[in-house]
């Protein structure tokens, strides 16, 4: 059994590879995506292509991927995960500072490293309830953003840091690198968030979604971009890419969303410039308010020392 996926073609994706534009569009590994296209499993406007095909904007593109496993839990792998870095580690959790290309969890048509796997791989056990994949996972990044998690170990601790998410007593703190200069240069934008009606895997403003709110101020202008600091309220999926799409400063290298593809090639990235920075929340153990910092990884700094050199 297969589930087929339809979408049109972004103009930010205009000129990719077929593996490619797949990959961004439907959160699966380059390597997947190249799978599929082998198999006939991806076509273009009702014809098979090849991996190496490029796409057109406006396509009509279709994706054949495998039914989610009617089995009641989906297998965690035991893989190491390069780069990806402990934070913090105690009875009750473990932070860690996930890199880009990295999901919280395995999922169906996910098969690349996750942040569950990597920690299995370093001999971590996190014991709480819930399906054994996503176990101790109480918040999650995209696959295409990197930056802080918090995973339990504990039942007593996911229980806690559960409702702290959900309550919205966590702070989280977010830097991207935006197209053009806000105005005003700093803000808030009280907007729900629900599934694009045209698109899968996209998620838009509209009436119709969930409460979203965020928070943003400026911390450095360039010539064609800006660096911005941001709060999160709530936590809808790409909750940072929608709304700073919808005030027409998306964030760059996110063509999912109306970024430019051509400064993102001018800056080396092929992922948004989007990284979770900071963390702070009641310790599940202690009752102490902690808090926890990241570093940008390497693709993000050198697309910012090429935006100061320009």
């Amino acid at each position: 059994m297969s589930d087929v996926r339809t979408v049109l073609v972004p103009e930010g994706l205009h000129g990719s590879r077929v593996d490619a534009a797949v990959a961004r569009l439907f959160g699966l590994s380059r390597t997947k995506a190249a799978d599929l296209a082998g198999t006939g499993r991806i076509r273009v406007d009702g014809a098979p292509v090849i991996k190496s095909a490029a796409v057109t904007a406006g396509a009509m593109l279709e994706v054949e991927l495998p039914s989610a496993p009617t089995s009641p839990s989906i297998e965690v792998i035991a893989e190491p995960v390069p780069g990806m870095r402990i934070v913090h580690d105690d009875s009750d959790i473990v932070v860690v500072d996930k890199p880009v290309g990295v999901a919280a969890h395995p999922s169906a048509g996910w098969s690349g490293p996750t942040v569950v796997g990597g920690l299995a791989a370093t001999g971590y056990r996190i014991a709480t309830s819930g399906a054994s994949e996503r176990q101790g996972i109480v918040s999650r990044l995209d696959v295409g953003t990197s930056g802080l998690m918090v995973v339990c170990k504990s039942e007593r601790a996911y229980s806690l840091l559960k409702r702290a998410f959900k309550e919205r007593r966590v702070e989280k703190i977010y830097h991207t690198l935006v197209q053009g200069l806000p105005d005003p240069l700093a803000g808030t934008i009280d907007a729900p968030i629900g599934r694009h009606p045209g698109h899968d895997y996209k998620f838009a403003v509209m009436d119709s979604g969930k409460p979203a709110i965020t928070h943003y101020e400026l911390i450095e202008a360039y010539r064609r971009a800006s660096l911005l600091r941001v709060r999160l309220e709530t936590g809808r999926t790409h909750q940072i890419r929608v709304h700073m799409s919808a005030i027409r400063h998306p964030c760059v290298g996110d063509p999912l969303y109306g970024a430019d593809p051509t400064l993102a090639q001018r800056l080396g990235l092929d992922r948004q410039w989007l990284h979770a920075m900071g963390l702070g929340f009641e310790h599940p153990g202690s009752g102490e308010w902690v808090t926890f910092e990241s570093t940008y990884p390497p693709d993000l700094a050198r697309a910012l020392e090429r935006l100061e050199a320009r």
